[in-house]
């Protein structure tokens, strides 16, 4: 029996994944739950496993080669076992050179319409294309047009002849005469999933700031004492973190979400912390803070963060925060606002933690201080209801003691 092996769509957010690596070749036998390949979505490297058995007939896409969810990747089946119509049929589908069988319809899931408000010009180009170049994947050939290159004179390095994106960037490099001013660089799936929600944040959700000024001597000596007592030190990030939690206890209704019609109140405290990364920004999610200690909450926060730098987060380790915090204090910023990740209602912008003047009294002194931005959701949340919050959150941090006497 034949198994058609698709790109999935292993996040809400993933439309295309990269095939990093394939962990089993043509010819070789597979059982059904055998690791086929490496796949990157938009926010991690995660194991492609097979759902039937036979040996692994046809690969289609290369090592490195980005596609879109839905497309055919590779055929599993019996040794003496036809295979042609069944790739025919779903790279004719894949392309919109015909309509998908039956069978097929549950595997292929991009839509076949054509796109809306496309010049004709486009269409009858694209159309020429496929037909001189029925091998030729949808990413390669949305280069070409881009770029200029006639396919007919790339010669394919894919499976079986098969133009792929590479070989259009290879000829783009052998026709461009002169050098160009700049080096494009394609987007990786983390960027383009950050482009995504964030243009779908800014756009539709209106935003408001607020910010506050902080005295962080206290905080900052209860962190120094904090290491002398334990091996594994607690970072400024993880006393942000319980002290965020505090804050939420006390005015749960920050902890929200825009749900259309109602408002969603979250009966749990599931914070996301913004990692940079190469790629990209990705947000584990530290859950049930509020059941945590501060030790706890700093050992799992570490976990994470470590699991994030090596592109390890399954999709239920980044995703689902009913708040989001994001620390640039050790770059150097002093201060900052965060856009909101939906359906999120408010995110918190940590700044450095400086050294100045303040004055008290009749006297000018030195102090160390800490500016923070909470991003809000007009939709569910007022200024006043953001500032009580931001007061309850600057008085937890200037009377620290309390991150510590907190029970679990």
């Amino acid at each position: 029996m034949i198994t058609r092996v698709v790109m999935p769509k292993l996040t809400d957010t993933m439309e295309e994944g990269v095939l990093v690596a394939w962990k089993k070749h043509e010819g070789d036998p597979v059982e059904a739950g055998d690791v086929l390949a490496e796949i990157e979505t938009d926010k991690a490297v995660m194991d492609l496993e097979a759902f039937g058995s036979g040996i692994l007939r046809r690969i289609l896409v290369s090592e490195g080669e980005t596609v879109d969810s839905g497309t055919l990747i590779a055929v599993i089946g019996e040794a003496d076992e036809e295979i042609e119509a069944a790739i025919k049929e779903a790279q004719e589908a894949d392309s919109g050179m015909g309509e998908p069988s039956e069978q097929a319809t549950p595997v292929l899931s991009r839509s076949q319409e054509e796109p809306v408000g496309m010049p004709p010009s486009i269409l009858k180009t694209e159309d020429a294309v496929t037909k001189i170049h029925p091998k030729v994947s949808p990413r390669a050939k949305a280069l070409a047009e881009k770029s200029g290159v006639d396919l007919s004179k790339v010669k394919g390095s894919g499976p079986s002849g098969r133009i792929v994106e590479r070989d259009v960037l290879e000829m783009q490099n052998v026709t461009w005469e002169q050098p160009s001013a700049f080096i494009e660089k394609p987007l990786s799936q983390m960027r383009k999933a950050i482009a995504r929600t964030t243009t779908e944040s800014k756009g539709p959700v209106p935003h408001f700031y607020l910010t506050i000024d902080i005295g962080m001597n206290e905080a900052e000596k209860l962190k120094k004492h904090m290491r002398k007592i334990r091996k594994s030190p607690v970072s400024l990030t993880a006393l942000m973190l319980k002290a965020v939690t505090e804050s939420l206890l006390r005015h749960p209704e920050i902890n929200v979400s825009f749900a259309g019609e109602s408002l969603r109140q979250h009966q749990t405290i599931d914070i996301g912390i913004a990692v940079a990364l190469e790629e990209g920004l990705i947000t584990p999610v530290v859950r049930n803070c509020a059941k945590q200690s501060i030790w706890a909450l700093a050992d799992e926060l570490h976990r994470l963060l470590e699991r994030a730098k090596n592109k390890q987060l399954q999709p239920e380790e980044y995703a689902g925060a009913t708040f989001s915090l994001s620390n640039l204090g050790m770059y150097g910023v002093e201060n900052f606002i965060a856009v909101l990740m939906p359906p999120q209602a408010a995110s918190l912008a940590i700044g450095a933690v400086q050294s100045v003047p303040v004055v008290e009294g009749k006297e000018l002194k030195i102090d160390r201080r800490m500016k923070v931005t909470l991003s809000c959701d007009h939709r569910v949340l007022d200024g006043a209801q953001g500032a009580k919050f931001l007061q309850t959150f600057k008085h937890i941090l200037e009377n620290p003691l309390e991150l510590v006497l907190s029970q679990d």
